[in-house]
């Protein structure tokens, strides 16, 4: 048994070692197996402790840089010297490399004439204020230009800017053409007799802007695309280097964003017309009942309503029970408005209603409240009278096309007429001391202001010293106009210090006619703003045929009464 046994146990052994090697060749067979298998991603850990363990022994990855994008270089850009300031005034740090390169080293050039218009820009004919001429044609301008002769000025001067832009459209002078200094020019012409041309942006009140086959860059019909004055500032490549189209294209489009597209833009434009008494009553309403109410705004009622602000200086009250009206009033001066009278005013297109005026107490404090009331209810603004003294000495402040404007105004006569008081309507008599401080804070504030007077009537040019004192007193304090309303004939006007001073309009409706030699005649005031500063006056000119109705002067009559205006203007 013992021999059996070990026999057995021999034979086990034996038989084991076989076995035993080819389990270890099947695991090393496996093993290789499984080392050609994808490595499968291990599950996240969800343990704090084990996500920190792993991190802690496994390196972290370094980052990849972004694939580097190449950016545009500068590029080198010629300016002509000539180009105007204002053109240049965004950043062009990142399209050309820097200013003043040399015309030979640079692929791109930007200047005015022939390439791709990157701006438009206006420029104006003008002359000193004082010129009785409004317009010439194109063919007299050219041959003043080609030529230097002209029957209304001696001499064509301007400034590099408009000599390179005008040399642009028309070639080169025949005649030696002076060029200054853009702050020489006023002055030279003012005593030379001579014209200039000059940028839109570059008109100041002092210079009278000459309309050129009828077109004035000052009027709100202005048609650029039909005006002899646009000059092309343009984008063009030199023949000496090769620009990519891609290239090309890039410049213009970065230009473009960054340059203004015109000196001129006619959202940035306000005109308001200023006129002189008006006073819907006596032989003017007697004409109006038999004509229709509308038939005094039949020659002039185109002009008014095209203003972005018409004022109208409404002297008498509207009222319900105002009587029919009479050729003639000798026995009292209390006037009175029918209510619909009022759709003269809606005719054209009120927008300010200036209340200084003597009459406008007339017909009581009832009258007065009623009128305001059909004011408000028409949506027009009021000054310089009101419901109490407050309101009628508050400035009225209106904001157009990004022109911040404002109007006050007082009666400066005697104070009956001047009724406004802490409990009662009407004019508001003027506080010298008030206005000057007003005038300054609105200034502050950046309004330009229009100061008007209710002040002494005269049948003359010239104003009394008294009045001279008083406008020349709020144009010292910062109004930008002073204009005179109780004018039944035209003043004088002057400028005194920054400000344009008009003594006296004449009137707009009011039956005067044959009163004086010149109570017949009248100024309308059209004033332009373009952002942010006032550019000046175009005087229109209206004369009476009968007692309602202002009618526009000939070519004639009209040269007649600015030759006066001027002269007796230079006089004061």
């Amino acid at each position: 048994m013992e021999m059996y046994n070990h026999g057995t146990i021999g034979r086990c052994n034996v038989i084991r070692q076989p076995k035993t090697r080819i389990l270890l060749f099947l695991i090393v067979i496996l093993l290789l197996i499984s080392a050609c298998k994808p490595v499968q991603r291990p599950a996240q850990p969800t343990s704090t402790s084990i996500e920190t363990e792993l991190l802690s022994e496994t390196p972290a990855p370094t980052p990849i840089p972004p694939t580097a994008i190449p950016t545009e270089q500068p590029v080198r850009i010629w300016f002509d010297p000539a180009l105007p300031e204002e053109l240049l005034q965004g950043d062009l740090s990142g399209i050309t490399e820097a200013y003043g390169v040399d015309l030979e080293e640079s692929p791109f050039r930007l200047s005015f004439g022939q390439g791709d218009v990157l701006s438009d820009w206006v420029f104006a004919l003008v002359a000193p204020f004082a010129t009785v001429q409004d317009s010439v044609t194109v063919q007299e301008l050219l041959y003043f230009w080609k030529r230097g002769e002209s029957s209304a000025a001696s001499e064509l001067v301007m400034d590099q800017t408009a000599f390179s832009a005008f040399s642009s459209l028309y070639g080169q002078p025949e005649v030696d053409v002076k060029t200054l200094t853009s702050t020489e020019l006023l002055t030279y012409c003012q005593a030379n007799n001579a014209w200039a041309v000059i940028p839109f942006e570059r008109i100041t009140p002092q210079w009278k802007v000459i309309a050129v086959d009828d077109q004035s860059p000052l009027q709100k019909s202005f048609n650029p695309a039909s005006y002899a004055l646009l000059a092309n500032i343009s984008l063009s490549t030199s023949d000496a280097f090769q620009v990519e189209p891609e290239t090309y294209q890039r410049i213009f489009d970065e230009l473009h964003a960054v340059l203004p597209g015109t000196n001129r833009d006619p959202e940035k434009l306000t005109t308001v017309i200023l006129t002189g008494v008006t006073a819907l009553t006596r032989a003017t309403a007697k004409e109006m009942e038999i004509n229709g109410v509308l038939s005094p705004a039949q020659s002039v009622g185109e002009v008014l309503r095209e203003a972005d602000l018409a004022h109208v200086s409404n002297e008498v009250p509207f009222a319900s029970d105002c009587p029919e009206p009479q050729w003639v009033q000798d026995v009292d001066l209390v006037f009175c408005s029918a209510n619909k009278y009022i759709n003269l005013l809606r005719e054209i297109g009120t927008d300010v209603v200036e209340l200084t005026g003597d009459h406008f107490r007339d017909w009581g404090p009832e009258a007065m409240l009623h009128t305001l009331e059909m004011y408000d209810a028409e949506g027009w603004r009021y000054y310089g009278g009101g419901k109490e003294i407050e309101a009628a000495r508050a400035p009225l402040k209106l904001e157009h096309n990004g022109n911040k404007i404002a109007f006050i105004g007082c009666n400066a006569k005697a104070p009956g007429y001047a009724t406004a008081s802490e409990t009662n309507p009407g004019a508001y008599h003027c506080d010298m001391d008030y206005m000057v401080s007003a005038i300054q804070e609105l200034k502050a504030e950046g309004y330009m202001v229009i100061a008007t007077f209710q002040h002494d009537e005269i049948y003359q040019w010239h104003p009394e010293p008294n009045m001279v004192e008083d406008f020349r007193k709020v144009a010292e304090a910062g109004a930008t106009i002073v204009s005179g309303s109780q004018a039944h004939q035209p003043h004088i006007y002057e400028f005194w210090g920054d400000s344009f001073i008009h003594y006296g309009l004449g009137n707009l409706f009011f039956d005067q006619l044959g009163w004086y030699a010149d109570s017949d005649k009248a100024f309308i005031d059209r004033h332009v703003f373009y952002d942010g500063r006032y550019l000046g006056v175009e005087l229109l000119t209206a004369q009476f045929f009968n007692w309602s109705t202002p009618t526009w002067m000939t070519p004639e009559t009209r040269a007649e009464l600015l030759t006066r205006l001027f002269k007796y203007s230079q006089e004061q």
